[in-house]
């Protein structure tokens, strides 16, 4: 019963097949399936797929919105999608480090990114030889401030750790909180104070790539560690974490958009996705941004930013031409620069103009010179409860200790790895 069981199924696959392949010479449109990740931007690019089809007949492509759980397994099953644009991250590297992604070096939309991302790229997974995937869209995080509270109080925006805790002692000596700390959240703590503190100090580019030589020998005698280059700059957040509301350790984000929205804090590090919440409030709130400064020097502001958005074409696609096509469209600029105008987003492109959002004006010189970073908490694979370490550093639990925990945790996987 099985054997013909099974043979019935191949049979039916083998006609499936070749009913595709007859309609496809049949003049039919080739199907692309195309997954995009970015919820809150399914209307946009949905229009996007829309006009597209619309604009050709040779082919159709179907939007997929299943989420990185679905498409993961679909590679497992030699499934994946033809077409993605997903968050890069360590779910995405792992695919990368495996060569399973196609390699578009050559093509028109890779020609028009800026150089000096791939190093933000690279830092997840490589593949030599191959550009397995391309950024869409990068997001750029700092402190954000009310610009209100610093002219009522005649404060500069600081640009060194001195003129910062200057700032933060003038709003608390004059009856401001300083900081809006969502403590109850950790990953507000782990993107923020954490990422901040770190990436204003540390090259995360050269830390994780000293780490990655120490292998699993990371720990109190090795070059690099946790322990050895976090450990200053988190006792610098802590000293931060001093100037916040006192009811933190409660607060969530959502906590924490209402009251900035409602002026209860000059501060608040959290990234722009935080501009449409506090607006909801506040529509009319003037709100800057600036690097959080982590030394006396202002050579060494920097900016968060990870690659929100990028695109890879699975080496298992069977639709390679098509799904290509579909991306190069999607890199025209008429698409792309609306797009990440539309998400406070930066265009990678070489030739894009930057956002026109003045609550993004902060950080756009930074953002164009390079002077960026990576966040240190998502370098980190999510085995590691990273997050938690951040929030219990917070919550003011020995940062020397944590760090030991973290460097354990690290030599650990290097281990199993």
């Amino acid at each position: 019963m099985r054997a013909r069981a099974t043979a019935g199924a191949l049979g039916v696959a083998l006609l499936a097949g070749l009913l595709t392949a007859c309609g496809a010479g049949d003049g039919e449109a080739e199907t692309v399936r195309f997954t995009f990740s970015k919820r809150e931007a399914i209307p946009y690019m949905t229009k996007v797929v829309d006009d597209y089809n619309a604009s050709q007949d040779d082919v159709r492509v179907e939007l997929d919105t299943s989420g990185v759980d679905v498409v993961s397994a679909s590679f497992v099953r030699g499934n994946p999608p033809d077409l993605m644009l997903a968050n890069y991250n360590n779910e995405v590297a792992r695919f990368v480090d495996r060569c399973t992604l196609s390699d578009l070096g050559d093509t028109r939309a890779a020609s028009a990114i800026r150089t000096d991302l791939q190093p933000l790229m690279d830092q997840y997974g490589r593949c030599e030889g191959r550009t397995s995937a391309l950024p869409y869209s990068v997001m750029a995080a700092s402190v954000i401030y009310n610009k209100t509270i610093f002219a009522e109080h005649d404060l500069e925006v600081p640009r060194t750790w001195s003129e910062l805790i200057k700032v933060a002692d003038t709003l608390a000596d004059e009856g401001v909180t300083p900081f809006y700390g969502t403590f109850k959240d950790d990953w507000t703590v782990a993107q923020g104070w954490f990422d901040y503190a770190v990436g204003g100090q540390v090259d995360t580019i050269d830390f994780f790539d000293r780490l990655a030589a120490e292998g699993s020998d990371v720990g109190p005698r090795s070059a690099a560690s946790f322990e050895k280059d976090y450990t200053r700059p988190l006792e610098q957040m802590t000293q931060l974490a001093g100037y916040v509301n006192d009811d933190a350790p409660s607060r969530a984000y959502g906590d924490g958009n209402l009251a900035f929205a409602q002026g209860e804090a000059a501060m608040y590090l959290q990234g722009p996705w935080a501009f449409s919440e506090i607006a909801k409030t506040a529509p009319d709130l003037d709100l800057g941004t600036f690097p959080l400064p982590m030394t006396d020097d202002p050579a060494d502001l920097k900016v968060r930013v990870n690659v929100d958005l990028a695109a890879i074409i699975p080496e298992g696609s069977q639709h390679q031409e098509a799904a290509r096509d579909f991306l190069e469209h999607l890199y025209r600029p008429e698409v792309i620069e609306p797009y990440n105008e539309s998400q406070l987003g930066y265009t990678p492109t070489t030739d894009a103009p930057p956002p026109s959002d003045p609550r993004l004006a902060g950080m756009t010189d930074y953002y164009d010179t390079g002077k960026v970073y990576q966040g240190a908490s998502v370098l980190v694979p999510k085995t590691i409860p990273l997050t938690s370490y951040a929030q219990g550093i917070a919550f003011g639990e020995d940062v020397g200790t944590t760090m030991r925990t973290l460097d354990e945790d690290w030599a650990r996987l290097a281990m199993r790895q």
